[in-house]
């Protein structure tokens, strides 16, 4: 049987994690979980899964989940309590929202662990810090978000087991490039000109995913498809240049890998995370419940079309970072949280995030991090002066 430590748990991975082990409580036993402040649903999955330990963030709110927790269950508190239960379990499910969840990334992987990851920020952020620890003898990133669990599902298909494990160093002549799908947000076919008064409802309402509210906005903005870019590029070790995006709505190809010989291999399912994720949990096995199977009676037709780079400037803004390397990726990661914070908040329009990301990147100090601190200088670097172009744009109701 293969422990599990879920730490974000009553978020929207670690809450679909659950169903996963639940539909094969054999295979798995859920260890550790772990959550920033959600207390009552983080007490009743305590007593659902019973835990050996469960940790919390927030110090504050110890003594009234001590009190709901089952008995025998050890209860961490405090910044370093989701660190604490990154390090035992055999698969560490990282679904932290946000450059929070690097501290979880490292951990798992100094361990020796596999790492299920679907906070992407901390990769890309933490990007040459992360690559350090991922050469930790028995340390592995299998990836949730659904693109990358693709490319990886459509990698393995076509690779010997010798080169996944050898990732991101593949660099196999015969790939031409790695071809990321998107389905183009809730503003997909809207010109630039008539995004300039959307509300935050209208970004909140993404036609094919259940998600966060920052990941959300994100989708809405196509940065999340940038910073998955970026992603890519760490995870798989391919150039920029070999990375395309392209928009398909229906979500039913998740992602795809082109040969030079002008192959393509493409994973296809019902957009479900639960698959990626009991992906990440059985590999190199596969879970032997379905999540996503697709009646091919009833797909209809799958369209295809290239992303509106005018209308969704964000995208383009992930790849310059990208290509700039260093520390770039996490200045932008964090200029681009804190402008979807103020936008969250109603403090600026939606059409003010990519201005306010573009204006942080143009500033932005070249250096390469070589520590967790130095990957924290450049996240509050680019916080500080998206906070500042926040502060300067027009103030808007919500």
């Amino acid at each position: 049987m293969r422990t599990v430590s879920l730490v974000g748990s009553t978020g929207s991975i670690g809450t679909q994690a659950i169903d996963v082990v639940r539909a094969e409580p054999d295979a798995y036993r859920v260890v550790a979980l772990g959550a920033a402040r959600s207390v009552e649903l983080l007490a009743e999955q305590a007593a659902l899964l019973r835990p050996e330990r469960v940790a919390l963030a927030d110090a504050g709110r110890a003594a009234e989940l001590a009190a709901r927790l089952p008995p025998g269950t050890e209860l961490l508190v405090g910044p370093e309590a989701l660190v604490a239960i990154s390090e035992d379990a055999d698969v560490v499910v990282n679904g932290v929202v946000g450059f929070a969840g690097l501290p979880v990334t490292l951990a798992a992987l100094r361990a020796g662990r596999r790492l299920a990851l679907a906070n992407k920020e901390s990769l890309i952020a933490g990007g040459p810090v992360v690559q350090v620890a991922r050469s930790t003898p028995g340390a592995e990133i299998v990836p949730v978000d659904s693109e990358h669990c693709a490319i990886h599902q459509c990698l393995r298909a076509a690779t010997t087991e010798q080169e996944m494990a050898a990732l991101p160093a593949l660099r196999a002549g015969a790939l031409r490039r790695l071809i990321l799908t998107a389905s183009g947000g809730p503003f997909r076919g809207r010109t630039l000109q008539s995004l300039g008064e959307v509300t935050l409802a209208e970004a909140l309402a993404h036609p094919t995913w259940s998600m966060g509210p920052k990941i959300t906005i994100d989708s809405s903005t196509l940065m999340n498809k940038g910073l998955e870019v970026i992603e890519a590029h760490e995870l798989f070790g391919v150039d920029y240049d070999s990375i395309d995006v392209v928009v398909h709505p229906q979500s039913i190809v998740h992602s795809m890998i082109e040969f030079s010989d002008g192959a393509t291999l493409a994973q296809l399912s019902e957009p479900d995370m639960r698959l990626p994720i009991g992906y990440a949990l059985a590999y190199p096995d596969r879970l032997a419940t379905p999540f996503g199977p697709l009646d091919w009676t009833r797909v209809g037709p799958l369209s295809f079309e290239s992303p509106d780079r005018q209308a969704f400037p964000c995208l383009d803004l992930a790849y310059r970072a990208g290509r700039l390397g260093g520390a770039a990726p996490a200045w932008i990661n964090g200029a681009n949280e804190e402008a979807v914070g103020a936008f969250l908040d109603g403090r600026i329009r939606w059409v003010d995030i990519p201005a306010i990301i573009a204006s942080a990147l143009d500033d932005y100090s070249p250096f390469t991090p070589v520590s967790v601190d130095d990957v924290l200088e450049a996240d509050r670097a680019g916080r500080e002066l998206a906070r500042r172009a926040a502060a300067a744009s027009p103030r808007v109701l919500r």
